[in-house]
């Protein structure tokens, strides 16, 4: 029988994992921007998240969930399919570290959302956490881009990445009010079958073929959003299911303060210009995450 001690372990070895990788999502991006386009890397993603969790559709797809299929659609509309183009557009303009520094506002944004759209109630330092943490995020915007010395770069595009966070707050509350009695893998299942063919449609229609046949580096840009797309997607929303169902959901939301930690780690081995400032105003993001997280 597995000891207290042993789960509590397993526990923050599966928080870790899932910190390393989300943290590290937006440099697998990065890398597949190097050969294909913003919405192609976007759709590659979910299209490979779709195939990989393919062969145990059956085991998932009934009939009788599919009164619930709106709630499948918004799940993958919102929760995947829009953020992915909008995370890879956000960084054609900054850098990978700083779009994963403001992923961090997904846990402000469903406070906000909650109770603009679902009626969720919410305390006052829930609110305190939320202006605390746009302000940090205010911050962290007008501190710079992040990019590159010598890169290209638009602060401007960090409001792709703010979009995507509030989508991703909306998925979160469908599933919340709507969802919360389907297996967490089930809806993973029926969301990306909703987006996948639409995600494969779309690539298949681009010059991605030519580009897999003409490139020397194609392969090794498709193997980097691949993964992206099978661990980032497709096995995280398992991890994670698994993390929630043997810990709770406080704990399992603290890997909300891990994911910067590690984006951030990639930027300065990336060579990304990181800045004291960038450090200041996470922390203070953070620091209303934490209000945001208080019951």
């Amino acid at each position: 029988m597995e000891s207290p001690n042993d789960k509590k372990l397993l526990n923050w070895i599966i928080l870790l994992v899932l910190a390393l990788v989300w943290g590290s999502s937006f440099i697998l991006m990065k890398r597949g921007l190097e050969i294909f386009s913003s919405s192609q890397v976007a759709a590659i993603r979910i299209f490979v998240a779709f195939l990989f969790l393919s062969p145990i559709a059956f085991r998932h797809i009934k009939k009788d969930l599919l009164r619930h299929w709106k709630a499948f659609l918004g799940m993958g509309m919102f929760g995947n399919f829009i953020p992915a183009f909008l995370f890879t557009k956000a960084e054609t303009g900054i850098s990978s570290s700083l779009t994963g520094m403001l992923n961090s506002l997904t846990p402000l944004f469903t406070i906000i959302t909650g109770m603009m759209f679902f009626n969720i109630r919410s305390r006052w330092q829930n609110v305190l956490g939320v202006l605390i943490g746009l302000a940090g995020a205010i911050g962290l915007i007008a501190s710079g881009s992040g990019a590159a010395p010598g890169a290209y770069s638009n602060s401007w595009y960090s409001m792709y990445v703010v979009a995507a966070t509030v989508l991703y707050a909306l998925s979160v509350n469908i599933i919340g009010k709507h969802l919360k009695g389907v297996n967490s893998v089930t809806a993973a299942v029926w969301a990306l079958f909703f987006i996948g063919p639409l995600a494969g449609v779309y690539l298949f229609s681009t010059d991605f073929v030519t580009i897999m046949q003409s490139h020397p580096h194609a392969w090794k840009a498709l193997g980097y959003v691949s993964v992206l797309g099978i661990f980032g997607t497709a096995l995280s929303v398992i991890i994670f299911s698994v993390l929630i169902r043997n810990s709770n959901p406080v704990f399992a939301s603290s890997v909300t303060y891990l994911i910067p930690v590690v984006a951030m780690m990639w930027g300065i081995f990336e060579n990304e210009s990181i800045h004291l400032m960038h450090f200041v105003w996470i922390g203070v993001i953070l620091g209303g995450v934490y209000l945001v997280n208080r019951k």
